[in-house]
């Protein structure tokens, strides 16, 4: 990877004067050397690298010598994400800004990748998931949220089938096939369950590129999230990939076949992820199938379900992941006959959107009302409040909300937001009408609205 000369004597400096046991530790923007503007505003997120003011950037080195970076923001339970091929902890930006308010996130670089040493040994998956192993030891974590992404998920099957799950408390699955080369033998069933792509190695590339609308590589150029622009532009202008290096990992990497480990090794709460743009759908409803206590969630189009979901959709990801983490473990899926129907826990919340607790529901004979809501493009609610709890769905579009004292929150397609009660507050909808389905948990006769003063400042 070509490094600027500002940026390699920041690392430098830093290396001289740092502790044995951490050989980096600074703010993120004074290990790139430079502050970075988003080119797309959205409320919500950083417009520069400078206002994300908690993220870090560390440096450890493994039994072998090789030494990894890892990015790190907020506090609370450890939530540790593991990249896919050739990605690092800056495609990252936007999901470890949304989710450090809520849980300690880290990301490691892998070997050769981001701001990780580039080396010429150790490129097997099972020497990654041994890193990862390391790095727990490093940052002394007992206990973890582990979210894998695209071969993430590989190094964390090899990490399972090395040390079993102790001390994963709850496993994420990001779109990745149990098996991206077909198997000997193979009946066309159990090449679907696999995810199975090419016959070799030297298929996979064509697979993945195969002008089709949906494949990988289109998916991956359709700059068609602004949020995914941003942080496809940040990580291409601040951590560029190294190709090379990055493609000494390929071959093993999709030579793997990890159905084994996926039967009969997993025995912890896992969310599966994938889209319909994929074509992982079919091996992501096997690994279902087969991992107990699991749960699927499948994005539309729209809701931009393909192998980048997290980053082109990271609001509903964030709030997706965060429902499931939070949801005690008990999110499971009702037998179904076809075994193609799951039950998904949207939202499990205490407080509504703003951080208000929810104290109890009013007295009196319960009339709970179910509502469509639709608001046109651009359109703005007037300052309101809410005498009872509700919860919206959004079905299409997104909304931003900010209550009397400034606190806003974003919301799009496939979240749930918990209204607030009693606390004044407006809506602005984005550039496309927005739809919600919302539920009220009112009396017999109470208002399900009430017009609010706006606030004064």
């Amino acid at each position: 990877m070509q490094i600027r000369k500002a940026k390699l004597s920041t690392i430098a400096a830093a290396l001289l004067t740092a502790s044995a046991s951490h050989l980096l530790a600074a703010p993120a923007l004074s290990v790139l050397g430079r502050d970075f503007t988003f080119p797309n505003k959205i409320d919500g997120l950083p417009q520069k690298l400078s206002d994300f003011k908690d993220l870090q950037i560390h440096f450890f080195r493994t039994s072998d010598g090789v030494q990894l970076a890892y990015w790190e923001a907020g506090s609370g339970k450890p939530l540790i994400f593991v990249p896919a091929w050739s990605a690092n902890g800056a495609n990252y930006i936007n999901v470890l800004y949304l989710l450090s308010r809520h849980y300690h996130v880290y990301v490691l670089d892998e070997r050769n990748q981001g701001l990780s040493e580039k080396v010429d040994f150790g490129n097997r998956i099972y020497r990654y998931s041994m890193d990862l192993r390391e790095f727990n030891e490093h940052i002394g974590v007992k206990s973890a949220y582990y979210c894998g992404w695209s071969m993430g998920v590989s190094i964390l099957y090899g990490y399972i089938d090395l040390f079993g799950t102790e001390g994963i408390e709850k496993l994420v699955l990001i779109d990745e096939p149990p098996s991206i080369l077909s198997r000997p033998g193979m009946t066309p069933d159990e090449r679907l369950q696999s995810g199975a792509i090419a016959d070799s190695v030297d298929g996979v590339g064509p697979a993945m590129s195969a002008h089709t609308g949906t494949s990988l590589m289109e998916r991956y150029n359709a700059m068609d999230s602004p949020a995914y622009a941003n942080s496809e532009a940040f990580a291409r202008a601040m951590v560029p990939v190294d190709t090379a290096a990055v493609n000494r990992i390929l071959y093993d990497h999709a030579s793997m076949d990890w159905r084994d480990v996926i039967r009969t090794k997993i025995n912890v709460p896992t969310a599966i992820f994938t889209g319909e743009y994929s074509a992982n759908v079919p091996s992501q409803r096997w690994m279902k199938s087969v991992i107990p206590n699991s749960t699927l969630y499948i994005y539309s189009k729209a809701e931009q379900g393909d192998h980048f979901l997290a980053f082109k959709n990271p609001f509903k990801f964030a709030n997706d992941l965060q429902s499931f983490l939070e949801s005690g473990g008990d999110v499971t899926s009702s037998p179904q006959t076809d075994g193609h129907v799951e039950i998904q826990e949207l939202m499990r919340t205490e407080a509504s959107w703003n951080g208000a607790a929810y104290h109890a529901y009013p007295e009196g004979a319960a009339e709970p009302v179910v509502a469509r809501i639709t608001i046109p493009a651009r359109g703005e609610l007037p300052w309101h409040s809410h005498p009872m709890p509700s919860f919206a769905y959004v079905l299409s579009g997104e909304i931003t909300v900010q209550d009397d004292t400034g606190n806003k929150k974003h919301f799009a397609a496939g979240e749930v937001m918990p209204e607030a009660v009693h606390t004044a507050h407006r809506g602005i909808v984005g550039d496309a009408p927005a739809t919600f389905i919302v539920f009220y948990a009112g009396t017999k006769g109470m208002p399900l609205s009430q017009p609010a003063g706006r606030p004064v400042r």
